[in-house]
């Protein structure tokens, strides 16, 4: 709300007493104003912005078709026009000024009430409310359910490579596709459930939504591994179910790094299984593992003997 007219009205009611205070309340009473307008406002390229204001007469003194809103930026009072589809909306389009991504505003509503056969000019004013324009913004998650390793798209505005996906707060995967596409890996958390998924970056956090990690099995051939030093073996990863769209990501991981050396598993796009080469290192015996699939893990046994 305009700070000038606020200021006056915390002078003049110590002055005027109880009559302004009844006044005021009649005011309340009598209309009740919502707020419609979002505190976020995506940005968009014609810099116009939709201010959006429920007025309701909560008497039946009120004089139908009195009812005149306005909404006042800064110090500039806007008419505000019925909303064609819904009765009681009262809408202004606001142009932004080029360099500013703030809005400071509040509502004014002047209207009649009529009563003992003479007509009284009353008005209601909300508090001062603010909307910043944001050129980041969340549309949706492309699903919102998925197998562990599931390559998921995130669909919006504004993204940067520095964005990062995390579930209930943990970072998984990310993948920089475009300003409007990002995408990420379901993390191998336990199945059956769901998590929080937001992203985060410099500018701080957006909530994107919920999404639920579905379980699912996968059996490897062949089970076990003996190896010797730079020895090589093929290692085939299948699933039951052809791999979605941009692939399943199997994040292999092992207690004998030193021990192994593989490349990255992904089942491509509508295939049901991987192969690849698997690579003895150093000495060493561990285990592959697979988390969140089958009872929560696959192991699969590793030996790296001293060779010849």
């Amino acid at each position: 709300m305009d700070l000038k007219r606020f200021s006056f009205a915390r002078q003049i009611l110590p002055a005027t007493g109880a009559a302004v205070a009844m006044a005021l309340l009649a005011g309340c009473a009598t209309m009740s104003l919502t707020n419609l307008t979002p505190s976020s406002l995506p940005e968009n390229p014609s810099g116009i912005y939709t201010f959006t204001l429920r007025a309701t007469p909560k008497s039946v003194n009120v004089v139908p078709g009195s009812v005149t809103p306005h909404v006042v930026v800064g110090e500039q009072s806007h008419d505000m026009k019925k909303s064609d589809a819904i009765p009681g909306i009262y809408e202004f389009d606001y142009k932004l000024p080029t360099g500013q991504n703030s809005i400071g505003y509040y509502y004014l509503v002047n209207y009649q009430v009529e009563g003992n056969g003479a007509l009284d000019n009353r008005e209601s004013y909300t508090e001062v409310y603010h909307a910043a324009v944001v050129n980041r913004y969340v549309l949706s998650l492309e699903v919102n359910r998925g197998p562990v390793g599931a390559r998921i798209g995130i669909l919006g505005r504004g993204f940067t490579p520095q964005d990062v996906v995390g579930f209930d707060g943990t970072p998984v995967r990310t993948v920089y596709e475009s300003p409007t596409s990002l995408g990420f890996f379901v993390p191998a958390l336990n199945p059956g459930k769901s998590y929080r998924v937001s992203i985060s970056s410099a500018a701080g956090n957006s909530e994107v939504g919920s999404f639920r990690i579905d379980s699912s099995d996968v059996s490897v051939q062949p089970s076990s591994l003996s190896l010797a030093p730079g020895q090589k073996q093929t290692l085939t990863f299948t699933v039951p179910q052809p791999a979605p769209s941009g692939g399943l990501l199997l994040d292999v991981t092992t207690d004998v790094p030193e021990s192994v050396i593989m490349p990255e598993v992904i089942v491509p796009e509508g295939q049901t299984s991987a192969t690849v080469t698997v690579q003895g290192g150093k000495p060493g015996t561990g285990s592959l593992f697979l988390k969140g699939y089958g009872s929560g893990e696959v192991s699969i046994p590793v030996t790296v003997g001293a060779g010849h």
